[in-house]
Parts: C-alpha cells; sequence; structure tokens
C-alpha cells in the first residue's frame, strides 16, 4: 500500500507541497491559524507546511466535491495576542469566508479566535496543537476539535517520567496563559501523587527581557531541577539562558512548547540533558506512510504537531465530501463520522480511495498520521507523550514517556 501510493504521489507533491496558496482556481477555502509571529515563530512553518501537503494530496487525486481545489488561507494569531488571535480568525470566518479552520496552535489564541469568530459563524476547527486542558470545557457547540491530546494527560507521563528518573523535587515556572497555567497544574497534581515535592510554582509573564528576579525565587525554595512550560522563541529560552548564567540548577526540563532546536542554538550554554515531553506518534500504519509522504514533499515528518496538522486538514476535506459540500452547516457530525468506526479505513495520502468509497455510500473511518482520532464528546483524543532530550545542541527523541 504505502509503495501504491509513494508512486502516485511523490512525483508531484515535492514541487507543489509549500505553495500558497496552493491553486489559482481554488474553489473550497481552508483556514489555517497559526503564530508565524512571537514565541512560537519557529515551530510554526513545519506546522503549516504540512497542512498545505494534506491539500496538496487532495487537489493531486481529483480534489473535492466533484473536482474542487483547496486553497489555505494563513492568518497569524501571534500567539501571545488574544486580540491579533481574535482579529486573525475574523478575517478567515468573515471576509475569506472559509469552510472550516485548522488551528489555532496555541490554546489562548484557539479559545481567544473560537469565542469570538469560529462558534458565532458555526466555523469547525481542529487545533493540531493547542494542549491546555480549558479546550476540554470550553462551551463551544461541537465546533472545536484537537488532534493532539490534553496537557491533563501530558502532565501526568511528565510527572511519572520524572519520578523515574529519580527526581525528588522540582521547581515550575509556567507562561501565564491557557496553555502554561493548564500544564503546571496537571504536571503539580500529579507529580505530588506521585510523591514528588513541588517546591516551587510561579507564574511567569511572556516576553520580558529579564526574568533574574523570578528564578532568584525559584532557586531559593532549593529545588535543582527547574521545570520551564513555556515557549522556545519566548519567555522560555530567555529563562534557561538567564538559568544557565546564574548556575541555581543542575537539571532542565520542558513540556512541548519548549521542544525547538532555536532553544539549544540560543541558550547560551550547554543544555544537553534535557529532558521533555511532547505528544507523539504511535506505531500505526499511517504514521510510516505519513513519514514517507512528508519526505517525498521536502518536509521532516517528524516536525512537532506537523503530523497533527496534516490530519486535521485531511479529516476536515473528509468531512466536506461526507456530507456533500463544503457549507458550514452539518460540518461537526459529518467529522465525527469519517473520524469514527465503524468503516473502511483510510490512511494518509488515500484520498481518491475516500472519494470512491463515500461516493458509493460506504462508511469511511480515518486512521491518521498522528493517531487514529477517535473523538470523544468534548472534541479530545487519545494519544502518547514521547521523551525527547537534548544531544549534541539538538532535540533528539528517546521514545515513549510511560
Amino acid at each position: 500500500m504505502r509503495t501504491t501510493i509513494k508512486r502516485a504521489l511523490c512525483a508531484g507533491v515535492a514541487i507543489t507541497a509549500l505553495a500558497a496558496p496552493l491553486s489559482a482556481q481554488a474553489d473550497v477555502k481552508l483556514g489555517f491559524l497559526g503564530g508565524f509571529t512571537g514565541p512560537i515563530e519557529s515551530l510554526v512553518p513545519p506546522i503549516g507546511d504540512a497542512a498545505k501537503l494534506a491539500a496538496t494530496h487532495i487537489n493531486e487525486q481529483g480534489g473535492l466535491l466533484g473536482g474542487q481545489n483547496i486553497e489555505v488561507v494563513t492568518g497569524d494569531t501571534t500567539c501571545a495576542d488574544a486580540t491579533a488571535a481574535a482579529n486573525a480568525a475574523d478575517r478567515l470566518v468573515n471576509v475569506e469566508n472559509v469552510s472550516a479552520i485548522v488551528g489555532a496552535l496555541c490554546s489562548g489564541a484557539t479559545i481567544s479566535g473560537a469565542n469570538n469568530a469560529g462558534i458565532p459563524g458555526s466555523v469547525v476547527m481542529i487545533s493540531p496543537a493547542s494542549t491546555s486542558p480549558a479546550l476540554t470545557t470550553l462551551e463551544d457547540n461541537d465546533l472545536v476539535f484537537r488532534t493532539a491530546p490534553s496537557d491533563a494527560y501530558q502532565g501526568e507521563v511528565l510527572a511519572r517520567l520524572l519520578k523515574a528518573k529519580d527526581v525528588s523535587d522540582i521547581a515550575i515556572t509556567y507562561v501565564n496563559n491557557d496553555y502554561g497555567k493548564g500544564f503546571a497544574d496537571a504536571l503539580e497534581a500529579a507529580y505530588q501523587a506521585e510523591g514528588g515535592t513541588v517546591a516551587a510554582k510561579e507564574a511567569h509573564e511572556d516576553n520580558k527581557a529579564d526574568y533574574r528576579a523570578e528564578l532568584g525565587s525559584l532557586s531559593s525554595s532549593g529545588a535543582t531541577t527547574l521545570v520551564v512550560l513555556a515557549y522556545a522563541d519566548g519567555s522560555g529560552q530567555t529563562i534557561v539562558r538567564q538559568a544557565l548564567e546564574a548556575g541555581d540548577f543542575a537539571v532542565y526540563v520542558g513540556g512541548d512548547g519548549m521542544v525547538s532546536d532555536t532553544l539549544p542554538a540560543n541558550a547560551g550554554g550547554s543544555i544537553d540533558g534535557m529532558i521533555a515531553t511532547r505528544p507523539g506518534t504511535p506505531e500505526i500504519p499511517g504514521a510510516a506512510i505519513y513519514a514517507d509522504l512528508a519526505t517525498a514533499g521536502g518536509l521532516d515528518p517528524a516536525a512537532t504537531f506537523a503530523a497533527q496538522s496534516y490530519d486535521a486538514a485531511f479529516l476536515l476535506a473528509l468531512a466536506m465530501e461526507k456530507k456533500g459540500s463544503a457549507d458550514r452547516d452539518g460540518m461537526a457530525a459529518a467529522l465525527r463520522e469519517v473520524a469514527s468506526a465503524p468503516g473502511e479505513v483510510i490512511l494518509p495520502g488515500e484520498w481518491e480511495k475516500a472519494m470512491k468509497l463515500l461516493a458509493d455510500g460506504a462508511d469511511i473511518n480515518y486512521e491518521g498520521a498522528s493517531g487514529q482520532h477517535e473523538f470523544d464528546s468534548s472534541g479530545d483524543v487519545p494519544g502518547i507523550i514521547v521523551e525527547m532530550t537534548v544531544a549534541d545542541g539538538a532535540f533528539v527523541e528517546v521514545g515513549p514517556a510511560k
């Protein structure tokens, strides 16, 4: 199956995957909301490119709804500014008239974009990267989904990982937003339940030039392990750099927002051995197929949240094909149908197969690049968390964290 898909797709994908817009005669607009500027700007391009790769595969296999092409229209949330996120979402929903949205990425941006534009506009949004537990309880009229697991789970896994490494006490600093607070609260509760001691837990504001006062307060707790739940291109980088300068901590730990090679490159010293976690990909057929397709398209198949983004875009297109239109009405119900068993399994890149099955009235079940995506009543999915570490100045995956 992998060979067949590659033969059909690889020749054209490398040239067209990153084109924006994807086609001059695009008929269906799919929004992508990401923090192209701000504290995760180094993480965003591969995530956006993965969504465009899904659109390229669809367009090259006949398009959707009888031959219409998909155009991916982007909006910059900045990640850190709720107003910017609301404005970007409003433009996609009310000016560009997108049928659905992949995004946003930062949890606060997703919540702001949904509350101010997505939900009022009845637009389904699938975030590939928003992990705050706050999304689970968002009053969203069944419009907000995600293809990455919640930090309620990632916090538990990170707690177990630290205890397995005989880390007995920690100090936590977290960016003062939905992502940071939700992750920090989950980690604190789980770590204490595992018998660990949270010696200090303090919020910090993003985009400051100096965190020495915050670091002094954290180091006075006596903890030698510092957990930084922030962003690699924002406060997280500055905090790690200034902590290294002071030499108050022996071990550094991060969450998914810190997993970018810009962090070790700009830390001002070696952080080899730093521990981190991020959502990973289970051993499923779709993961291997996506890796081949991404490589053929010139993308890094291991890029953080890229596989989740591909799945989000592909799922939204399948939902449109399922219900027979790109109208916003009924999108959530169709999404749940194409993402859930029973049905003929559809893997990444298998658009033509999906079209034929849907045209024949058959049920389909997309099992993607990053997971099977059986959405629960809150739009959440199960998943796995992987351990990352810094070695020779770059993040490398160690394996599933249990």
